[in-house]
């Protein structure tokens, strides 16, 4: 996992490899924990793909944690098995999902929502 400051303060990239699954996990837990005070989570799944219900709900509960203190987690480069993943379990409704990082990061509304 890469961990970058996305350009703008507050606003974190997290960059995810291969599968985010119930054994591989705790590098993306370790770096929400690390990054909790960003006031934007931007997390790149270009190079994730797999994401089981493990990883989907480590990403659904830091993004209610988020909110409740007026941040945002939001998804870029999702491919296609892993799209559908959110997709069939209606988390694609509940996150901003762009098709690259430069996109989420140009994304001027969502630093203001933020």
């Amino acid at each position: 996992m890469v961990n970058r400051h996305g350009g703008r303060p507050g606003t974190v990239v997290l960059a995810l490899d291969g599968e985010l699954e119930h054994d591989t996990v705790a590098p993306l837990r370790d770096a929400l924990k690390e990054n909790a005070a960003a006031v934007r989570v931007v997390v790149d799944c270009t190079g994730l793909r797999f994401c089981d219900s493990t990883g989907l709900n480590v990403l659904l509960r830091t993004r209610l944690r988020m909110l409740a203190r007026g941040g945002h987690v939001d998804l870029a480069g999702l491919r296609p098995p892993v799209r559908r993943i959110f997709e069939i379990t209606g988390a694609l409704q509940v996150f901003r999902v762009y098709a690259d990082t430069d996109a989420a990061l140009a994304d001027a509304d969502a630093d203001a929502d933020a």
